[in-house]
């Protein structure tokens, strides 16, 4: 199995309304694009302040296999989350890795 991480820090504040749409697009990841066994994703809410650096959203996905993680970037469901952060994205960082 593999995990993806990805931690997002936006150029602005979101409103309410926008951060919730993005975060129900991911949610719907697990049903929507095959190979997903487990996700997770929302607010960052630790209270290490002097780590966060703005990063203010993440998420977290299990892959069955390295082919799933590979299936996944330009799956449609994925690349239309991806084009609704046009223009909200300040810096992203991503980790993947496999599970042993």
């Amino acid at each position: 199995m593999y995990e993806h991480i990805v931690v997002f820090r936006f150029n602005q504040e979101l409103s309410e309304d926008l951060e919730q749409d993005l975060l129900r697009q991911v949610k719907s990841f697990q049903e929507r694009i095959p190979g997903i066994v487990s996700m997770s994703a929302g607010k960052n809410a630790t209270h290490e302040t002097e780590n966060v650096h703005g990063f203010t959203m993440g998420l977290r996905i299990t892959f069955e296999s390295r082919e799933a993680l590979m299936a996944y970037g330009p799956h449609p469901v994925h690349q239309a989350f991806v084009r609704s952060l046009d223009g909200l994205l300040a810096q992203v960082v991503v980790a993947d890795y496999e599970i042993v």
